[in-house]
């Protein structure tokens, strides 16, 4: 007889795991809060206008990459057309220069000298560490959980070569590459660049880089809920079931064991694994009531540092904007005078052009959207005045708006749509904890989290809380392993197929 398993929560991680039980012999169901999948891989629309939520690239679009292999599992492969962008990201570094990161790494490094040559000695190393990183690929094709001795000297043997660098560059924060730097211009690319994320390790900016450069981190073209719906497609495809407007209150335990759920409206269904894609906080302390935790678990909520939430801020624009480059992370704009959001001053403005995706917006006309990092407690307070927020909401909509009209004189009179996604909008429809939108900053390379709560038996978690550095590429195959580690458990063979 078949096992049963009830996953919590139909984002990216809860779809993989569907996919991957049904593909390995369970009945499994999801049950998502919100009317669709995805979670915090969503679009939206607005008067014809595709908003989208989440992604710039995906990881793997390419067959150099090991994630190649789950996407082609998961459907989106079969089903999606990527696009390789050129730029990586422009950050205006004052006095009319701009920093320019580039696929190709050497056009790299000569915008950096171009704007420090002071700084050649330290722009060399970085791009021979750059460089190095090319071709370096690490298997998601076996849990880590699951390893054994002989994988582990496997690994180490494949990392032998680039230990010395990880040692190097994987401890060293953006902030701390930047006090190496002695031009001013440069030093704020890196700092400004980097927002409030300035304790990420560099290395995640240095394998980005080598991502695009690579070819295997496109874009797919129809945006971030396209892609969750080929997914969805997937599972359902492979017998899964799916119960939208189906929030979960509460874990069902007994005798220290996972037995089920119950939703919001008092049912209650029961199953042999729960696992819980959903987030973190909720499952651990409000789900399970924080029964079922230690100091460690504890201590992450308590001091580890998480992604900020986000506001987004949306214009429809009837013009093409095909002078601009099609960058992957956009152009980092200064601003001469600040702008306060949630208390804080920004003279920093990240602006995204998405005239790369001719889905998103109709003939002749482009998406453009402000992604800035924000401070939650305050929005969350603002929240519980329905008029207040609002007018804060159309306050920022029309400040950003004067900024884009310097950079685009005329742009005022050609804006159709106007759409503002604030911290509450995502907690709002997906329950995220403070409304981070990938949950654990990596502060160091190699970071790493129980799938499993102490003194529990039956229950998973999955997704970005137990993945840190989150992203699609840590989540997909947070889904597979958990269902590799469930068959091991059962003394079955773990499968994949693809469609």
């Amino acid at each position: 007889m078949e096992k049963s398993i009830i996953i919590i929560g139909a984002g990216i991680a809860g779809l993989s795991a569907g996919c991957y039980g049904q593909m390995n012999g369970y009945n499994t169901q999801i049950f998502e809060m919100d009317t669709r999948p995805g979670g915090l891989c969503t679009s939206w629309k607005r008067k014809g206008y595709t908003i989208d939520g989440c992604l710039h690239w995906l990881l793997g679009s390419g067959p150099a990459s090991s994630f190649y292999k789950i996407w082609e599992e998961l459907g989106v492969i079969k089903n999606h057309t990527f696009i390789d962008h050129d730029e990586y990201i422009s950050v205006e570094v004052g006095d009319g220069k701009s920093l320019v990161l580039c696929a190709d790494l050497d056009k790299t490094k000569q915008n950096m000298k171009e704007v420090a040559p002071e700084d050649t000695e330290v722009i060399e190393d970085w791009i021979k560490g750059l460089k190095k990183l090319i071709g370096f690929d690490m298997s998601v094709d076996k849990a880590p959980e699951l390893a054994n001795i002989f994988d582990t000297i496997r690994m180490m043997f494949k990392l032998l070569p680039y230990l010395w660098f990880m040692r190097k560059w994987g401890r060293m924060s953006v902030k701390q590459f930047a006090e190496r730097l002695k031009s001013a211009h440069l030093r704020e690319a890196f700092l400004g660049g980097a927002g409030d994320m300035k304790d990420f390790t560099i290395l995640g900016l240095m394998m980005s880089l080598v991502w695009v450069n690579q070819k295997i981190a496109g874009y797919p073209l129809g945006g971030s809920l396209a892609l969750s719906k080929t997914i969805e497609k997937r599972y359902l495809d492979l017998g899964g079931k799916v119960s939208y407007k189906s929030p979960v209150k509460k874990v069902l335990v007994k005798n220290d064991k996972a037995v089920g759920i119950r939703l919001a409206d008092g049912s209650e269904h029961h199953a042999d694994i729960i696992i819980s894609a959903a987030d973190g906080h909720t499952t651990i302390f409000d789900m399970l009531e924080g029964k079922y935790i230690n100091n460690k678990i504890k201590g992450y909520y308590d001091n580890n540092l998480i992604f900020p939430p986000l506001l987004h801020v949306a214009y429809g624009v009837s013009r093409t904007f095909n002078e601009a480059p099609k960058s992957v992370g956009g152009f980092n704009l200064m601003i001469d005078k600040p702008i306060i959001i949630a208390g804080k001053e920004h003279n920093r403005l990240p602006l995204y052009i998405y005239n790369f995706d001719p889905s998103l917006a109709p003939d002749g006309k482009t998406v453009l959207k402000f992604i800035i990092t924000t401070r939650y407690e305050p929005w969350e307070e603002l929240y519980k005045d329905t008029e207040a927020y609002k007018a804060e909401k159309e306050r920022l909509a029309g400040e950003l708006l004067t900024v884009l009209e310097e950079r685009f004189p005329g742009i005022t009179e050609q804006v159709e749509m106007t759409d503002v996604a604030t911290p509450m909008t995502w907690v709002r429809y997906t329950g995220n904890w403070k409304g981070s939108y990938e949950g654990w900053i990596m502060t160091s390379f190699g970071m790493r989290m129980k799938k499993t709560l102490p003194g529990l038996d039956g229950f998973y978690m999955v997704g970005q809380w137990v993945e840190p550095g989150g992203g699609l590429p840590g989540v997909a195959p947070s889904g597979r392993n958990v269902i590799q580690i469930i068959c091991k458990k059962d003394k079955k063979k773990f499968v994949t197929s693809t469609p």
